[in-house]
C-alpha cells in the first residue's frame, strides 16, 4: 500500500476534472468515496490508509464525458436527507433548498400538517419538509410514472412510506385542498434556451415550460387560492430571471406575494399566502 495512493489520485482527479466541473476537488472526492464504499467523510478520515479501488478510473472516465455525478453515484444529498435519483427525475439542487427554508421561516414554532408537493419527482421537496416536520402528512403529484417510483423507494427507504403518499396527476387537477404547505417546482426553462452541464442529462419534460417558460406557472396560479389554507403558503421555484413575471401570475389571483433569493442572491422562491 502506498501512503500517498489516494491523496495523489485525488490531485490528479481534480486537475482532471477542472475541465467539465466548477467543483473538480468535491467530484473527484465524491467518487472517490463511492467506489470506496464509504461516505465522502470517512474516505477523508482514512484516505492514508487505503488503496485507490480498481473502480474508480471508471467513475472518473463516466464524469470527464459529462455524466452527472447524482447519476454515476446514484444518491444526492438533499436538505437533511439523502435520495436516490436516477435520470427519470430530476437532480435535487442546494437553490430548491430555498423553499424548505421559506417554509421553515414562515412556519416558525408551530409545523404545517398537511403538504402538497406539485412536480414531485424524486419526492426531494415532499421528503425534505417531512424529515423537517415529524408530524406532517404528504402527498407528491407528478406525471411521469418512473419518477413517482423513484420517489416512492425514497419515502420508503427513508421509513417514511406511512406520511408520504405519491399518485399520477396533471399538476393540481383534480386534487382537493386546502393545505397548508405547498411546494411546487414546475419546468421553468423557455424552449430556445441552450443547456448545458447536468441538465443536458435530464428529463427536458421537467426542463421546459413553453416559449417563454412561464406556461406551467399559468397553469398552476389559478388553483392557489383554493390549495392555500388559512395561515399556509405555497413556495414556488422559479427562474433567476422569473421573480416579477411569476409574482404578477400568482397576485394576479388575489394572493400576497413575496420572492425568496437562494444562497448566490438569485430570485429563486416565490412565496404565495392568503392576502
Amino acid at each position: 500500500m502506498t501512503d500517498c495512493a489516494i491523496p495523489d489520485a485525488l490531485r490528479a482527479a481534480t486537475r482532471h476534472l477542472a475541465d467539465v466541473s466548477d467543483t473538480p476537488r468535491l467530484d473527484a472526492e465524491l467518487l472517490m468515496a463511492h467506489a470506496l464504499g464509504l461516505s465522502r467523510a470517512d474516505m477523508l478520515l482514512r484516505q492514508r490508509e487505503l488503496d485507490v479501488p480498481a473502480g474508480f478510473a471508471a467513475l472518473l472516465d463516466r464524469r470527464l464525458t459529462g455524466a452527472p455525478i447524482a447519476h454515476i453515484t446514484g444518491t444526492r444529498d438533499f436538505w437533511t436527507i439523502s435520495l436516490a435519483v436516477t435520470p427519470d427525475t430530476l437532480i435535487p439542487r442546494p437553490d430548491s433548498e430555498t423553499l424548505i427554508e421559506a417554509a421553515v421561516d414562515h412556519f416558525h414554532c408551530r409545523a404545517p400538517e398537511t403538504i402538497l408537493d406539485l412536480g414531485t419527482g424524486s419526492g426531494a421537496l415532499l421528503l425534505a419538509a417531512l424529515a423537517q416536520w415529524p408530524q406532517a402528512k404528504g402527498w407528491g403529484i407528478d406525471a411521469s410514472a418512473p419518477a413517482l417510483a423513484v420517489a416512492q423507494a425514497n419515502a420508503a427507504r427513508l421509513a417514511m412510506a406511512d406520511r408520504a403518499a405519491f399518485r399520477i396527476g396533471d399538476w393540481a387537477r383534480g386534487v382537493e385542498g386546502p393545505f397548508d404547505l405547498l411546494l411546487i417546482n414546475p419546468p421553468y426553462i423557455a424552449q430556445d434556451e441552450p443547456l448545458e452541464g447536468d441538465v443536458l442529462h435530464e428529463p427536458r419534460s421537467a426542463l421546459f415550460a413553453g416559449f417563454d417558460g412561464l406556461h406551467d406557472y399559468r397553469r398552476i396560479a389559478p388553483d392557489l387560492p383554493r390549495l392555500i389554507a388559512p395561515g399556509g403558503m405555497a413556495a414556488i421555484e422559479i427562474g433567476h430571471a422569473q421573480g416579477e413575471s411569476v409574482s404578477a401570475l400568482v397576485a394576479a389571483q388575489g394572493l400576497a406575494v413575496s420572492v425568496r433569493r437562494d444562497l448566490a442572491g438569485h430570485d429563486r422562491c416565490v412565496v404565495a399566502t392568503r392576502a
